[in-house]
């Protein structure tokens, strides 16, 4: 009789102690103890990265914080308008 590759997984009370733990052993003894994930990737979507000065993100995030909205919401909806506006003048 095969005798199986998957040894027990044990328990970890956090994250970080299941790091420590596969630092020093091999997740190829733990795969069928492991559950199958499954998620679903956006592949068409970017996410660009662009620096801001110092004093601008810090008034962003304050503006944001107010709003109650993530300051990437805030930004992007102030781009659109911006680029609403250019388009108008544009035209």
């Amino acid at each position: 009789m095969a005798r199986s590759r998957t040894t027990h997984m044990p328990k970890f009370s956090s994250l970080d102690k299941l790091a420590e733990f596969f630092e020093t052993h091999d997740m190829g003894e733990y795969c069928d103890a492991l559950p199958e994930v499954r998620f679903d990737i956006d592949i068409k979507r970017r996410t660009h990265i662009f620096a801001l000065d110092e004093d601008l993100a810090e008034k962003v995030t304050t503006i944001a914080q107010v709003k109650q909205i993530p300051s990437i919401k805030l930004i992007n909806e102030w781009l659109r308008e911006k680029i609403s506006e250019q388009a108008k003048v544009a035209a």
